[in-house]
């Protein structure tokens, strides 16, 4: 049996460059690129020549990436970094809609005593309310350390109004993290010429390895290290860097530009609307989560009201089709999604929403097949709820 591989959202695979320049790195640029011994400066020299690409990939100057271990490090590192770094300023600001890795840091951190200010979304679309923060801008910006929006959300793929919301940050002075995990290498990037301060990423969301990514912070921002014991990437971030992951990502943003040059996203945007139309033309009770907001070309997250994601999922992938209930750092749990609860999305259809999420690799002909067996596999378990009524 095939496999049908729509769970990109949650991983990509790994691109055959990105694999051989870890092999090499592995092989032959394994030295420590701290020493300054010979073999350890020509692979310092390969480390910085790796960020220069990735930096053309999202659009910075190289001194403004810090190298991280994912989007969940650099994410911690802007807010967590922000706060320290800012001592007069005991607030941050964000959304329900956000990561775990934002969502859940700033749960813990309001339980240590830090006012979280939990932004305003319009219900069914999840996006950020611009009147409220204005609002709350113009009453407290002199108290919020940083806030947080993610550019695209990782289960509905909703676009956020990143520049206006940055616009509205810099008028206040505020300082402005975005969350690019699903956006770097989907989507064209120009971080330099955007009102953000602060953009995480990881190179596993773009066929790069998993265990490394990158934090660009603008000219003149100043964050207090989280991970200490060295001084790496200019002192913002310790620890001996992971040259393997920072290759491949390198290897990986080199191939991400290249296609983001081409008209692949336009094509496999056409292919997601295709999939999506065919399901909700032939099964009721069924809608698009999102479907209102510009949303990334990839992703699909569909209602299927009172059946139990958990149940559809296990069902699609004995039939070789794999996707998710939302962020994969959530697989297990029996809970609706707190973002689409906090989008506003009924409870019944929350509990029964599937996320499937293409990359440039997926083909039509995979699509049509996953259409045509996620129907029998709602049909199947519609069926059985209706024989046990």
């Amino acid at each position: 049996m095939d496999t049908i591989y729509l769970d990109n959202n949650a991983t990509t695979r790994p691109a055959d460059e990105v694999v051989e320049a870890m092999v090499r790195a592995l092989t032959e640029h394994w030295a420590n690129p701290s020493s300054v011994h010979r073999p350890g400066q020509a692979v310092r020299q390969h480390l910085e020549l790796a960020r220069e690409r990735v930096c053309l990939l999202i659009g910075c100057r190289d001194r403004d990436l810090v190298f991280t271990s994912g989007g969940t490090e650099g994410a911690n590192l802007a807010i967590g970094g922000s706060l320290e770094a800012q001592p007069t300023r005991n607030a941050i600001a964000t959304t329900r809609l956000e990561h775990s890795a934002v969502r859940e840091l700033a749960e813990r951190l309001e339980r240590k005593g830090i006012e979280v200010l939990w932004l305003a979304c319009a219900p069914g679309s999840g996006l950020v309310e611009m009147g409220a923060l204005e609002d709350l801008l113009t009453a407290r910006a002199g108290e919020i350390a940083v806030i947080s929006v993610q550019w695209a959300n990782n289960e509905t793929g909703v676009i956020q109004p990143i520049e206006a919301i940055g616009a509205l940050c810099r008028e206040h002075g505020v300082r402005f993290h975005t969350d690019g995990t699903q956006w770097i290498g989907k989507m064209p990037a120009d971080v330099s010429a955007m009102p953000v301060d602060l953009v995480s990423f990881a190179a596993h969301k773009f066929h790069g390895p998993k265990g490394v990514g990158g934090l660009y912070m603008r000219r003149g921002v100043k964050l207090a290290a989280q991970v200490i014991g060295g001084p790496q990437e200019r002192e913002r971030r310790g620890g001996t860097e992971n040259v393997p992951g920072i290759l491949g990502m390198a290897a990986a943003a080199d191939l991400a530009a290249a296609w983001l040059a081409t008209e692949g996203r336009e094509r496999l945007g056409a292919m997601r609307d295709s999939f999506e139309r065919a399901i909700l033309e032939r099964c009721e009770e069924t809608s698009i989560n999102g479907a209102a907001s510009p949303r990334l070309w990839n992703t699909s997250n569909i209602a299927f009201s009172r059946l139990e994601a958990e149940a559809i999922l296990l069902l699609l992938s004995e039939r070789g089709v794999c996707a998710s209930a939302g962020a994969a750092c959530s697989s297990g749990s029996l809970d609706p999604s707190p973002v689409l609860l906090a989008m506003g999305i009924p409870e019944p259809a929350a509990h029964g929403s599937v996320r499937f999420s293409l990359s440039r690799e997926t083909t039509p002909g995979e699509l049509h097949r996953a259409a045509d067996i996620v129907l029998e596999v709602i049909a199947r378990l519609r069926g059985s709820m209706a024989a046990v009524r």
